[in-house]
């Protein structure tokens, strides 16, 4: 849905946006991360078509953006950081306005608004005036104004800024349901929490390049390609057996004739276990366990979090 190739954006003598490759698939949501000035904006910016790129390919849904802008324009949807506003309208008027431009038939447009008011949280402000919402609700009416034409693709910058966490959630869940229904979302936001939330790839840029682009399992797993780590938890039912040495040995056993996993360290009910291998290895050990009678109540796979992954990858920009 989205295909990024090679782009490169320059300021006179400054390089912006240095070669980056990317793709969102349908489905997706993919997030861009950075701090300031790591080039997100600027490569958004180009993707929507509002500056034109040094060079790369950028295409949206198929279409060649260079050849096509105003095609692209039809399936894409974008909502910059701080976005303009007609301080003078209502709320139902401002998305009236923008459902015209749109092209959606006049017996529709009411109801479609008042759909993604109720959507965004904003149905009671419906009548109130656009310059007296706080910034958080300017978000969401923003949201909503991207979301009137269906499109296919979204492009968010900073969409969860000025926020309360009741409106996060509600981001959270507009986007995620946008991508479970086909369609393929670019977010760019510092709010890496947040991120590691609702993400499926991320791409993070640094000083302009791309030093880290794939799924978010794959790369919280192993950013690096070091060992990651298995917890283990067993029934309470088990541990008498377990101190007893019973269950223990049998445990202990299979981890040391498995030549992926280390030898297991307590700590309080779970036990922790260095692991070289995949998800399909993790499996193979757990169908182990349970066969020979270990009774395992949690097992699960450690992984970094977004924000580890980027102090590791990013921490000199930070610095």
């Amino acid at each position: 849905m989205i295909s990024v190739r090679e782009l490169r954006v320059d300021y006179d003598q400054f390089c912006a946006v240095r070669d980056i490759s990317f793709e969102v698939n349908e489905g997706e949501v993919y997030g861009l991360i950075g701090p300031n000035g790591a080039g997100k904006t600027s490569a958004m910016r180009a993707i929507v078509g509002l500056l034109t790129p040094t060079y790369g390919d950028i295409r949206i849904a198929g279409i060649d953006l260079r050849e096509n802008p105003l095609a692209v324009g039809h399936v894409l949807g974008f909502m910059p950081d701080f976005p303009p506003v007609y301080e003078d309208l209502l709320v139902w008027e401002f998305l009236d306005l923008f459902a015209s431009s749109y092209s959606i038939p006049k017996p529709q447009r009411l109801p479609e608004i008042d759909r993604w008011l109720v959507e965004v949280g904003l149905a009671e402000k419906r009548n109130e005036f656009v310059g007296g919402l706080s910034r958080g609700m300017r978000q969401r009416l923003m949201l909503a104004k991207t979301l009137l034409p269906e499109p296919r693709v979204l492009l968010l910058d900073e969409p969860a800024s000025g926020l309360d966490p009741h409106g996060r959630a509600q981001m959270k869940d507009i986007i995620r349901n946008f991508a479970d229904n086909g369609g393929a979302v670019l977010v760019s936001s510092h709010i890496l929490s947040e991120m590691d939330e609702f993400c499926t790839a991320v791409g993070i840029m640094e000083r302009g390049e791309m030093v880290v682009d794939g799924e978010v399992d794959e790369i919280s797993s192993s950013p690096d390609g070091s060992t990651t780590t298995l917890e283990i938890e067993f029934l309470e039912a088990d541990l008498s057996e377990l101190n007893d040495h019973t269950s223990l040995e049998v445990f202990e056993g299979i981890l040391s004739r498995n030549a992926l996993a280390g030898k297991p360290t307590r700590k309080g009910r779970k036990h922790i276990v260095a692991f070289d291998g995949g998800n399909e290895e993790a499996a193979e050990l757990l169908q182990q366990l349970v066969t020979q009678g270990v009774a395992v109540c949690a097992f699960s796979r450690k992984r970094e979090s977004l924000e580890d992954v980027f102090l590791q990858v990013g921490a000199k920009e930070l610095s």
